[in-house]
């Protein structure tokens, strides 16, 4: 195909999960002219990371997550992670509560429903963290409403599952919120895909594969392949954003953009025990979070969790992770070596250096048996029997390497925006919280790539219509974060119960 025969649209998204779904409606909002395409390699939207059973589906909202108060050399809890994504979450939730309240996307319920987040601790170490946690959080407006017990019968009565069985003498806390969600974030995706769809210059196209990206004065080319068919085509376009979850690196190595130089991926595969017994399931109405143990990594944190998706309630526990070399649960094992440069090496090896602990602990994960998984299980729920769990497999997480002038490189747990100095392509890379905190990343990426715009009236008056507060404003006024608070759980019905 000759050059002049690409298509021109202003934006091209990579990759049909929940950042693209988020980018594109918000982009579709700001400015309805605009003129884009979403293209995805599977067969529809939603298959790989944002698919319901692929991640945990926790609203992270920071209530209980125990890796997110790190505690000082001192002693004390450092809270600013916490608020900081605690807000971010009350951004998430004010974009899903104006797209229902315009008829953009369905009932809340196909996507989000109130389940309460625990933290549980076992042990004297583990109680005294908890009880500091809890004092330091309590002090601010987002987290007043947390509940502290060291009480059997309390605990008994939060999380029924967790007593039964277990040694009288074990010491043991517990907190909770009952403001907790539960997310299912495939829902959500294809509900803003759908709606997508429906808007004029706006579609998403399956079964796409971008094979090369090169610079087209001040936009991009884009070289996309039909998978079923074979048919190549060319998109020219002003901006791309690359949101192909794991997939996303091997991209912006694609694009040679210099920012994108350093950047290396360590994928982990997770895995799940999955329960449908629903003598059990009603029994659990919490998503349970605990510590990780001992010279784990973060993402090895174990929970035991309610999930809803299409209305069904199941539990799950884990994550137990896994190690292959894929960057997407349906990607090829070639992902990984093919995706070592000469600039990303030395953070690579630094990485591999500084992290035996890491590998160890992979290694000793992917060669657990059943039964092991089944003890780490009964240290929640000590009565579990085998025959009421299965094994799912999760998506992939990769997480990434970047270089560090001090280490070489150093493995970072999170995410990042990595965006070119023109503002044409932005990429975004890592993990978790990852979905919950989508709306927030993408509005970084609309003040980035887009400053003229964002500084506009035009868009400044569209972006205080669907966010009465932004994630600012809500960590420092407690007034406000009530209000705003108040009005997205009455249109995301959060405050009625899930049946």
């Amino acid at each position: 195909m000759a050059h002049n025969d690409s298509q021109s649209v202003d934006v091209v998204l990579v990759g049909a999960g929940i950042m693209s779904a988020t980018l594109g409606v918000l982009l579709k909002e700001l400015n309805p002219g605009i003129t884009l395409e979403v293209v995805e390699l599977r067969e529809s939207g939603a298959v790989e990371s944002s698919n319901p059973w692929n991640n945990a589906g926790t609203g992270h909202a920071a209530l209980c997550e125990l890796n997110y108060t790190p505690e000082g050399a001192d002693g004390s809890i450092d809270i600013k992670k916490s608020v900081n994504i605690n807000a971010q979450f009350e951004e998430s939730k004010q974009f899903w509560a104006y797209l229902i309240e315009k008829g953009a996307i369905n009932s809340p319920k196909t996507f989000i429903n109130p389940v309460p987040h625990m933290s549980f601790v076992r042990g004297n170490s583990g109680i005294a963290f908890l009880k500091k946690r809890f004092e330091a959080l309590r002090q601010h407006h987002a987290f007043t409403e947390m509940e502290y017990t060291e009480d059997r019968a309390t605990i008994a009565e939060w999380a029924p599952l967790l007593i039964p069985g277990r040694d009288s003498g074990e010491p043991l806390a517990m907190t909770r919120v009952q403001a907790g969600t539960d997310v299912n974030f495939g829902a959500v995706t294809e509900q803003m895909l759908a709606y997508l769809t429906t808007q004029p210059d706006a579609k998403v196209t399956c079964n796409q594969k971008v094979t090369d990206l090169k610079r087209d004065g001040e936009g991009w080319l884009v070289d996309i392949k039909d998978t079923r068919s074979g048919a190549t085509r060319k998109l020219k376009s002003k901006f791309v954003f690359l949101g192909a979850g794991g997939g996303a690196l091997p991209l912006l190595q694609l694009s040679g953009i210099p920012e994108g130089k350093g950047f290396g991926g360590f994928p982990v595969s997770g895995q799940w025990l999955r329960c449908d017994n629903p003598e059990i399931v009603k029994q659990h109405q919490a998503k349970v979070y605990s510590q990780a143990a001992v010279g784990s990594p973060p993402m090895s944190v174990p929970h035991l969790d309610t999930r809803v998706v299409d209305g069904k309630k199941s539990l799950l526990f884990g994550p137990y992770a896994g190690f292959t070399t894929k960057f997407l649960k349906y990607g090829s094992f070639l992902d990984l070596p093919l995706s070592v440069r000469p600039n990303n090496l030395g953070p690579m090896l630094a990485v591999a250096r500084d992290n035996l602990d890491l590998t160890r602990y992979l290694i000793k994960e992917v060669m657990q048996s059943e039964e092991q998984r089944l003890n780490t299980l009964r240290g929640f729920y000590p009565e579990a029997k085998a025959e009421d769990w299965r094994l799912e497999v999760a998506g992939q997480r990769v997480q990434i390497i970047k270089k560090d002038s001090k280490n070489g490189g150093i493995l970072q747990f999170g995410t990042e925006l990595v965006a070119a100095a023109d503002g044409t392509i932005a990429a975004l890379l890592g993990a978790s919280p990852g979905a919950s905190v989508t709306v927030s990343i993408m509005l970084d990426l609309i003040r980035r790539c887009f400053p003229e715009q964002a500084k506009s009236e035009g868009w400044r008056t569209k972006l205080d219509e669907i966010f009465p507060a932004m994630a600012e404003v809500l960590s420092h006024d407690a007034e406000r974060y009530r209000q705003v608070q108040t009005q997205s759980n009455q249109r995301l019905q959060l405050d009625t119960p899930s049946a």
